[in-house]
């Protein structure tokens, strides 16, 4: 059943960005980027852009959503009279406040064995915390008040927005340069009065690569913002327990991502990736040697 409400997740949220960018695109009227005379570079990269950007702000705008769906996140009830979810959404709070949140997040659990935190969503007024069942069971209150000052910054810091820009600009140039040098490929040797559209099994060749080296740089940023959330945990709620929750977290590695799902990384506070160029969190040990120098 929760592969099913995740397959149809998946292909409404595409669909979405399909129609939605389809009809944006005859309101702006940007029509073909080919014409008799070539590419039509202003018109490539409005489409490129609309594309690239358009979906990863649609993806965004629709992050919580996603989150709860996905992940199975139950948002909790403020007023709950549970006290260990009383005192988790009190706790998100109280950094929050210190943080200079606009608004307060919402929080979440979500029944899993994983030793897992994350947050999501499209402003820092509209975010959604996190945690799962594995973590309030395994850590205890310094470390679980560690992880969560780590995912308060992020959302303090505006991270979900800006992946979102690195996301979108990186699909953006991946369309772009796919087409040009496909157009090139095209019309190899041909006149220069005349010219052949570019064969889309290249194109779609072409963003497969380029897609892969953007990836790289998205990761390679998302780690920086890694070191950035876990310095910004050490100011709010204090270093020793973010340094303690990280060094939990190295003992349980193993039940720290129990899906191996990479299409999830972003929603999980550490990973172990197959290759270190695409991991979007740097080593544990790298993370709590940088707490401890106090950089």
């Amino acid at each position: 059943m929760a592969f099913a409400k995740r397959i149809f997740l998946f292909l409404a949220v595409n669909l979405l960005i399909l129609l939605t960018i389809s009809v944006t695109m005859k309101v702006l009227g940007i029509g073909y980027y080919l014409t008799a005379r070539g590419i039509d570079y202003g018109a490539l990269m409005a489409f490129c852009l609309l594309w690239g950007m358009g979906g990863a702000f649609i993806s965004l705008g629709l992050s919580r959503v996603m989150a709860k769906w996905m992940m199975g996140v139950q948002v909790i009830d403020p007023a709950t009279t549970d006290p260990v979810l009383s005192g988790l959404v009190n706790t998100v709070h109280t950094l929050a406040r210190a943080a200079g949140l606009p608004k307060m997040p919402e929080v979440g659990y979500y029944p899993s064995p994983e030793i897992n935190a994350f947050a999501t969503g499209p402003t820092r007024s509209r975010a959604l915390v996190a945690v799962s069942a594995g973590l309030l069971e395994t850590m205890n209150r310094e470390q679980l008040e560690g992880v969560l000052g780590h995912e308060i910054s992020h959302v303090a810091n505006g991270d979900m927005v800006t992946m979102t820009l690195v996301q979108g600009v990186i699909n953006a140039f991946v369309m772009f340069l796919a087409r040009v040098i496909a157009f090139f490929i095209a019309n190899r040797g041909r006149d220069e009065n005349s010219s052949a559209a570019p064969n889309y099994l290249i194109v779609f060749l072409l963003e497969i690569v380029l897609s892969v080296l953007g990836m790289i740089a998205v990761a390679a940023f998302s780690r920086w913002r890694e070191f950035r959330a876990d310095a910004g945990s050490a100011a709010l709620a204090g270093r020793e327990k973010m340094i303690s929750a990280l060094e939990a977290l190295r003992r349980h590695a193993e039940e720290a991502d129990l899906t191996r799902n990479e299409a999830l990384a972003t929603m999980k506070i550490s990973g172990r990736p197959r290759f270190a160029l695409f991991a979007t969190h740097p080593p544990l040990e790298e993370r709590i040697e940088r707490l401890k120098a106090g950089a």
